[in-house]
């Protein structure tokens, strides 16, 4: 199959030419047609320049310029929607991904497997502020999406082109690629694969993105139980609202009649009103987002599910078509 690299680049203008001529080695050597998408995410330092003066004597290797500087998941997002290759790779720009991983990961696609997560086991950053702070939020991930998996901070990847164009990337949604891609049914695997040593610059990531992370990973939690049926979500909690109203009623009440407690006054009886209207409010929002689940449905087309191949039907009918497209 084809492959198309992916490589987001911010201010990278020392490593540019040695990323380009290690990435043009390894997948020289492959045997299959291929290309090179660099995303310049809005440099400052002339990376820019240098990534077009490529371009210019390769025609295997494209650019895609931001007009600012818009994060690492656009700057993904982006080179996976113009990739025209039957698999993505996508890896970072900084050299600490090696390029010699391709090919091991490209045989993990060729065995039938749709992603291919990389493991930076033997991972050389700095324990402190990337090292731990990874190893806490994989673990919180994990446990939270049910998803068994080591390291999602590794942008190496392989992934099949019709997986890939049917992720929605967002926010630092970028490291979630592979719990998006299990949500859509897609088999995946995770290898270890090398990591180096930064030798250019600085990280432009730290501990302070930490909260972004976790944010999304609430909405990703969301979205794998509750995207397609809100109701489930809001509505078991308007329910638990309502229990502790009518449990507090009840209390408030008992304790008027066994011990004359004045009512007006009774915390319990405040709780039962804003329990109920709590509860209100949370069978509100489960209405209102099984509506917009419904438009996002109806209105564009999209289906709950997803299906890797037809059998037996005639190429032009609807569902035929309609799949045909989805996986062009």
């Amino acid at each position: 199959m084809s492959v198309s690299v992916v490589v987001p680049i911010y201010n990278e203008i020392e490593t540019i030419p040695l990323l380009y001529s290690s990435l043009h080695q390894v997948l020289a050597g492959l045997g299959r047609e291929y290309e090179i998408l660099f995303v310049d995410d809005g440099s400052c330092d002339g990376s820019s320049g240098k990534l077009k003066e490529i371009a210019a004597t390769d025609p295997r290797a494209k650019v895609i310029e931001f007009r600012r500087n818009y994060g690492q998941t656009a700057a993904m997002h982006a080179g996976i929607q113009h990739a025209s290759m039957d698999v993505v790779i996508t890896l970072d720009g900084d050299m600490q991904n090696d390029p010699d991983d391709i090919p091991m990961m490209l045989s993990k696609i060729d065995e039938g497997f749709d992603l291919v997560h990389g493991w930076r086991k033997n991972r050389q950053d700095a324990w402190v502020n990337r090292k731990l702070p990874s190893k806490i939020a994989n673990w919180i991930i994990s446990k939270v999406t049910k998803f068994p998996i080591h390291d999602l901070g590794c942008t190496l990847k392989a992934i099949r082109r019709e997986i890939a164009i049917e992720l929605e990337l967002y926010g630092e949604m970028h490291r979630f690629i592979p719990i998006l891609a299990h949500q859509r049914g897609a088999k995946c695997v995770e290898v270890v694969t090398r990591h180096h040593a930064r030798r250019f610059g600085q990280t432009k990531y730290g501990i302070g993105r930490t909260t972004r992370v976790v944010l999304d990973l609430l909405t990703v939690a969301y979205m794998q139980q509750f995207f397609t049926s809100p109701m489930k979500l809001f509505g078991r909690m308007g329910l638990a609202c309502l229990g502790i109203a009518g449990l507090s009623v009840l209390t408030t009440i008992g304790m008027k009649l066994a011990g004359g407690v004045d009512m007006t006054g009774n915390p319990l009886l405040l709780l039962a009103v804003l329990s109920t209207i709590l509860g209100s409010q949370m069978f509100g929002m489960g209405l209102l987002g099984e509506v917009n689940a419904r438009i996002y449905y109806a209105s564009n087309g999209n289906d709950s599910y997803a299906v890797r191949s037809l059998t037996n039907f005639d190429k032009d009918s609807p569902q035929s078509i309609k799949w045909r497209k989805q996986a062009a």
